[in-house]
């Protein structure tokens, strides 16, 4: 099934060393470029590349290896969380390219179209094997996955919270996409730039009505069942803006540091937004909690689109899409009236 947005009719290479300017220049240039480019897109079309191969050279296929140093030097492992799991998970590095899948998970149907596209790997943001595991039996639905995979020969890789943090990455896509400006992380990265780090935090161009703020938020957002939902008053206004793509409950303490008026973010469980309420001063920050897939869907095509560049720009061809499997795990919701 294709992902609508709301509002529409249809509900181990080795680590490049650390080259900062080339990640601040391409990160969130790359990121406008490609949110720019979803609407009307055709997720069966490869992306177009605005890099560009040297006049009289011959483009080449990249191997899984030159992919992994291209991931590397778009969102460097360095700024994983210490708890996460990612990089390549499957796949031989010298196996050659030529198609590449991005989701945002690894789930049976989103390995059913890879495979049925042909995809020589697949890029998820989250991990298939983010806890340790001790089989991989196929008689799991992770062994299945893996072995579904292995068999097939198409290479898994995952950018996680490296994709979080990262300049271009799936926080500052949220804050390009809401329009914000003077941009700067929620909690900055220890091993990156000072533009790198979880979350955003940034102005909006104008004051804006909480409710008018959320209607924007709702119409960005890929449609899915939950919706959004938003806690403070509706005639509240509001500029400064607080994001955080997935779950971001554990941050509250920097929204609250960065004076936020309003924090859009996923996930928010009931006992850390009920304390955040009581703890508000003039009712702030008011809250706006979006589908965790949602948030981090927007990342995907920007994503693409960068390591399209990237891999172009080094001589190679190879075809990129963005699946256009919806993985947000509810079908309905029910609500008063």
């Amino acid at each position: 099934m294709e992902t609508p947005r709301n509002g529409e009719q249809n509900s181990n290479s080795d680590p490049l060393a650390e080259n900062p300017e080339t990640r601040a220049a391409q990160g969130g240039q790359d990121s406008q470029d490609g949110l720019d480019s979803q609407d009307g897109q055709d997720g069966q079309d490869s992306l177009d590349g605005a890099g560009s191969i040297p006049e009289g050279v011959a483009p080449s296929q990249p191997t899984v290896g030159d992919v992994l140093v291209a991931v590397e030097e778009l969102w460097p492992e360095s700024l994983a969380e210490d708890w996460d799991a990612v990089g390549m998970v499957l796949g031989r590095p010298s196996r050659t390219v030529q198609r590449i899948l991005f989701a945002v998970d690894p789930t049976h149907e989103v390995i059913d179209e890879a495979l049925e596209w042909g995809a020589d790997l697949l890029v998820t943001h989250h991990p298939l094997l983010l806890k340790p595991v001790h089989s991989v039996a196929g008689t799991s639905f992770k062994g299945e996955a893996v072995h579904r995979l292995i068999e097939s020969g198409c290479a898994l890789v995952t950018t996680h919270t490296n994709g979080d943090s990262a300049v271009g990455g799936v926080s500052d896509v949220l804050a390009d996409a809401f329009g914000l400006h003077d941009t700067v992380p929620l909690v900055p990265a220890a091993n990156g730039l000072p533009e790198e780090g979880i979350g955003r935090v940034g102005n909006l161009p104008d004051v804006m009505k909480l409710a008018d703020f959320a209607e924007l938020v709702f119409s960005i957002m890929p449609a899915v069942a939950g919706g959004v939902r938003v806690a403070g008053d509706p005639q509240g206004l509001v500029r400064r803006v607080a994001v955080c793509g997935g779950a971001g409950d554990s941050l509250f303490d920097a929204v609250r540091a960065q004076h936020a008026d309003v924090y859009v973010t996923a996930d928010l469980r009931h006992h850390p937004a009920s304390e955040a309420r009581e703890a508000a001063v003039n009712g702030r920050p008011y809250l706006i909690d979006v589908s965790h897939f949602g948030s981090e869907w927007l990342w995907l095509t920007p994503a693409a689109s960068a390591l399209e560049n990237v891999l172009t720009d080094q001589g190679f061809d190879v075809e990129i899409r963005v699946s256009t499997r919806n993985t947000d795990p509810w079908d309905f919701v029910l609500t008063p009236g």
